[in-house]
């Protein structure tokens, strides 16, 4: 029955249901970067650490939903969760549009973080529960993709609101831009509750009836009560019981080991700067682009705007990952990546310091921070999402997965944090150089400790580890071990 699960087609029912299952993704490229366009025109005067909280706030709070949620996940199940999470967004974007002061407007980013961090922790460990082990990276990379929709879509609305009612920037259109966020998560919030749960999920906790209709959801039909009770088998014998000694003994060497190697992938994902563009575009890009006359309004449009286009790349990049991550894998895909982060995060540092000023000044950064964005949506992006889902074993994939999240926050945290500091001290073309040692780092990590996990099923993943861990801390990416069917 798992062999079925596994191998079944890729059908748009799965498809949808991923969609679905990754709007918490469309919802946290929303609103971690609607701030960006809305930051010009927030009437707190907030300034230095208060400032960089406002902007890097949702992400301290997704620290802490990522590390709650997995918990919660594996004892009652995904598909609540991510209900939840639906709900949580909503009263964030509503109160984040109505603030009557600063700190309401940063309690409501908290709030919105702790949602994304839930979110981000449970999705692809759902998704990798029920997708085709072919076709687990592709799906599971929908939720990078939904991230990038998101963020272009936050930046498009602001181009809009801006354009079409330029005088009320500093009035209704920041709180417009900031609370329109609840829409997609209020329709999420209807529309999850039709979601099958997690049929690996329900036959770890022995809901066999419940586990049958989930599979005949998802598309796997016939199933006896002896093939519920042998998956059920099949799963408790790799993974073990739910004694209390037995939870302790599913932290196995192999299982701690893809966790450090997973939570240190998340780590160089974000030191790596992909965020800096897309957080701080409007305020870095807007007086380099628009001219050393125009107005706020103007400014901030014409960083909006260079920002769109750098966010529709990422988007387009990303379908270019969703469509290689099955065919080449995770290793070769994101030392691609990196390698490309490098090159062109050289070029746009080349544009800032070395090109004149001019249309070939412009023209050479923005060919380097695309590039740059887009080598990282090609193969680093949705490739730490993927893992993140896939290399852990059920009995613990929720809260391996949300301690995952959490250092991709905090990263991410930390990393919006400083850029501040940073580009006063090295300035921007400084921080880019830094950006491109981190990604040969990240390389250099990858080739020694990533193993390949493309095609597996998700209870083999986890041998690959324990092989590795066998060989001692430095035990190389190992090979594939021999499959576990039923």
């Amino acid at each position: 029955m798992l062999s079925a699960l596994d191998g079944q087609k890729s059908t748009a029912f799965l498809f949808r249901l991923t969609l679905l299952a990754t709007l918490g993704g469309f919802l946290f490229g929303y609103d971690t970067s609607n701030i960006g366009s809305a930051l010009n025109f927030v009437p707190y005067n907030l300034k230095g650490l208060a400032e960089g909280y406002l902007v890097s706030g949702a992400s301290l709070g997704a620290a802490a939903g990522a590390i709650a949620a997995g918990p919660i996940a594996d004892r009652f199940g995904r598909k609540g969760l991510l209900i939840a999470d639906a709900g949580i967004y909503a009263l964030g974007s509503i109160l984040s549009a109505i603030t009557p002061d600063a700190a309401v407007l940063l309690a409501a980013r908290t709030l919105i973080g702790l949602a994304i961090g839930a979110d981000s922790a449970i999705a692809t460990a759902y998704i990798a529960e029920y997708a085709p082990k072919d076709k687990r990276g592709s799906l599971s990379l929908l939720q990078q993709w939904m991230i990038t929709v998101g963020i272009l879509v936050a930046y498009l609305i602001a181009i809009l609101i801006f354009g079409v009612w330029p005088n009320s920037a500093a009035s209704v259109g920041w709180r417009l831009i900031l609370g329109l966020g609840a829409v997609p998560a209020l329709l999420g919030l209807a529309l999850r509750t039709s979601m099958p749960e997690s049929p690996r999920w329900l036959l770890r906790h022995g809901k066999y009836d419940k586990a049958r209709d989930a599979l005949g959801i998802l598309g796997v039909h016939d199933v006896s009560d002896e093939d519920i009770r042998s998956a059920a088998q099949t799963i408790e014998s790799i993974e073990g019981g739910q004694s209390r000694e037995q939870r302790r003994k599913n932290w196995t060497p192999g299982v701690r080991r893809a966790l450090i190697v997973v939570c240190v992938f998340f780590i160089f994902q974000q030191i790596t700067g992909i965020n800096v563009p897309l957080y701080y575009g409007p305020h870095l890009l807007g007086p380099i682009f628009s001219g050393a006359h125009a107005t706020l309004v103007k400014t901030t449009v014409a960083g909006v705007e260079v920002t769109a286009i750098m966010t529709a790349v990422n988007v387009a990049s990303t379908y270019l990952g969703f469509r290689w991550i099955d065919k080449f894998g995770r290793r070769k895909l994101s030392m691609g990546g990196y390698a490309g982060m490098i090159a062109f995060a050289l070029v746009a540092a080349a544009g800032l310091v070395i090109v004149p000023a001019g249309n070939w000044r412009l023209a050479v950064i923005m060919i380097g921070l695309d590039g740059f964005i887009a080598s990282f949506a090609i193969g680093v992006g949705g490739t730490g999402w993927t893992l993140q889902g896939e290399v852990f074993p059920t009995a613990v994939r929720g809260q391996a997965a949300a301690i995952a999240a959490m250092f991709d926050w905090l990263a991410n945290f930390l990393l919006i944090e400083i850029f501040p500091v940073s580009q006063n001290a090295i300035s921007l073309a400084g921080v880019l150089v830094v950006f491109a040692g981190l990604c040969a780092l990240a390389i250099v990590f990858i080739w020694k400790f990533l193993p390949e996990t493309k095609g597996l099923p998700v209870e083999d993943v986890i041998g690959l580890f324990d092989k590795a861990a066998k060989q001692g801390p430095l035990g190389g990416a190992g090979a594939a071990p021999t499959p576990v069917t039923t």
